[in-house]
């Protein structure tokens, strides 16, 4: 159903006009933009379908399948789609507040239970297709969702789930399940029951628990909604765009790029999903259809540069990097192949993104950039709290209101409290700011250490091994040390190609010693096929301070050791 924009629409709009007109004068864009202050709102009834509306043509979502078939949607099909799964979900009783797990691909109905589920005012819980059985039901219980859309093939992992928990299934359905397939016999118009606070829970997110135990972020109708302003002009995303971001979906990262910024610039989001990632493919993938602008990982970059970039004929206009930071190596092949940078950004599940290199600045290799519009981004001494110049703890100052930071820790009080101590948001994550404003990160504050008093940042040391030949991933952590307290270990992950590990070892400190200095020399090399890693794909750094901490306390001497064989 086509609407009519509200004032709520028209006062997004006007930003976005301003973040448009100004999409690469840093200055400007970020000096003039304001949060949009509003009551009410609902993303999917007032801004998606009203594109719909205006646009009913435009491709929303086009999915290639990993045969290299083009699936297309337009917004006004979507629209429409969205509307008959919401009233079907009505008829099963999910109604405003309500909780529903969506573990589904990246295929289609993603985004129509997505839509759907804000139209009427329910609570979504994006969850990954990867998850145990037992981490489904910890989010289940945690969540407190009543509902489940998954894919019916997936049945087994909801064995364990309490019976009163609805189950919706895409694809074949088992007995005593809701079939998916239904919604297509509901009414095409909705109506909505009354207007959507702006307040209310759209959103609950889960951390992907590199550290501890994964948090549960509260979103509201504005803070990811709206919210996702800053990142859709940190993406440079433009109207009739053709956005690719690589993501699975469950995680914030999809939310970011693959739903709100590319809907909130009228733009296509447009889907790959491979069976096994193959570079060269990918890129005859990005020509054939276009792509304009492209988000991805570390690990897609680094194994996009292993391949001849050559063969993309027509590079998107722009390029972004997210996740982790990218070490200058891979930035600089893709320039050097493809003539744009790639631009690093930082922002958090709790928040959307909040410091970037944006489009048309000066890129400093190595810097995620500078706070975005409508982000008051300050850096706080871990020891004293005070704001500092220099280095210290990202955070936000929240006597300014930051409308994209979440409303908070689902049913967590103290931990919100936490977060948000002395007046600020609080991220652990720790940067360095230099005289023009541009922010480097350092590591997450749980991962910075201390060896013979000096303060290592893991990132830098990963940086500098990534640039070796035969080093696929890396992960370096502190090794207790009697005399040192500790020395940095790295993980290795090496490539298929590469000599005897002892040969590589020393190769790769070689390298390493010749460009670090001495007390950031990395003293132990641990080569392993693969990394701990979450579900989302960052490195679990904690799990391998663990492993590391009983290795020196059982007197296991593995990995090559730089003080013993190579000093």
């Amino acid at each position: 159903m086509s609407r009519t924009a509200t004032a709520a629409t028209l006062a997004i709009r006007e930003m976005r006009r301003h973040l448009f007109a100004h999409a690469t004068d840093y200055d400007t864009a970020v000096e003039g933009f304001r949060w949009p202050e509003l009551d009410e709102f609902n993303f999917a009834l007032e801004w998606f379908d009203v594109v719909a509306g205006e646009n009913p043509d435009r491709p929303a979502v086009q999915i290639v399948s990993a045969d290299l078939s083009l699936q297309s949607w337009s917004y006004g099909e979507l629209s429409v789609r969205s509307d008959q799964v919401a009233n079907w979900l009505r008829g099963l009783g999910i109604g405003r507040g309500d909780h529903l797990i969506v573990m589904l691909n990246n295929t289609i109905e993603l985004w129509e239970v997505m839509l759907a589920i804000t139209k009427i005012g329910a609570v979504a819980v994006p969850t990954s297709t990867l998850l145990s059985a037992s981490d489904l039901v910890f989010r289940v219980e945690h969540s407190h969702a009543t509902a489940v859309v998954t894919l019916g093939s997936l049945s087994d992992r909801l064995s364990a789930i309490d019976d009163a928990v609805q189950r919706i299934g895409v694809g074949d359905v088992p007995a005593g399940w809701h079939d998916f397939a239904d919604s297509a016999s509901a009414p095409r118009d909705f109506e909505p029951d009354g207007p959507t606070p702006a307040g209310d829970t759209s959103l609950l997110y889960f951390t992907s628990g590199t550290t501890s135990r994964p948090k549960l972020v509260q979103h509201t109708h504005v803070s990811y909604p709206v919210g996702h302003l800053s990142t859709m002009w940190w993406l440079g995303v433009q109207p009739g765009d053709v956005h690719l971001n690589i993501s699975s979906p469950g995680w914030a990262k999809h939310a970011w790029s693959s739903f709100y910024s590319p809907f909130l610039a009228e733009a296509t989001v447009f889907v790959y999903n491979y069976d096994r990632f193959d570079a060269n493919t990918l890129m005859q993938v990005m020509d054939t259809h276009h792509v304009s602008t492209f988000c991805a990982p570390p690990t897609v970059w680094r194994m996009l540069i292993q391949a001849d970039l050559s063969r993309l004929a027509h590079p998107p206009r722009e390029l972004v990097g997210a996740g982790e930071p990218l070490n200058p190596e891979v930035i600089t092949r893709v320039r050097d192949a493809w003539g744009g940078t790639i631009r690093d950004g930082f922002g958090q599940t709790e928040m959307t993104a909040c410091v970037g290199n944006s489009p048309g600045q000066i890129v400093k290799d190595g810097s995620m950039g500078r706070p975005l519009p409508g982000y008051p981004v300050v850096l706080l001494d871990p020891v004293t709290g005070e704001v500092t110049d220099h280095e210290g703890e990202i955070a936000l100052d929240l006597a300014e209101s930051p409308l994209g930071l979440m409303a908070g820790y689902y049913d967590d009080p103290e931990k919100t409290a936490e977060s948000r101590l002395g007046g600020f948001h609080h991220t652990g994550d720790i940067a360095s700011r230099d005289e023009d404003g541009y922010l480097t990160y350092v590591g997450r504050a749980d991962d910075v250490f201390k060896a013979s008093d000096y303060k290592i940042s893991p990132f830098e040391l990963e940086s500098v091994l990534l640039e070796h030949d035969f080093v696929v991933e890396a992960a370096v952590i502190p090794s207790p040390d009697p005399t040192r307290l500790s020395v940095p270990k790295a993980y290795v992950c090496l490539r298929a190609d590469a000599p005897a590990e002892a040969d590589a070892a020393r190769a790769i400190y070689d390298f390493a010693r010749d460009r670090l200095s001495a007390h950031l020399w990395v003293r132990i090399i641990e080569f392993v096929p693969e990394l701990p890693k979450t579900i989302s794909g960052k490195i679990r750094r904690v799990e391998l301070r663990a492993r590391e901490a009983e290795r020196v306390t059982a007197g296991d001497a593995a990995g090559q050791h730089l003080d013993r064989d190579y000093r």
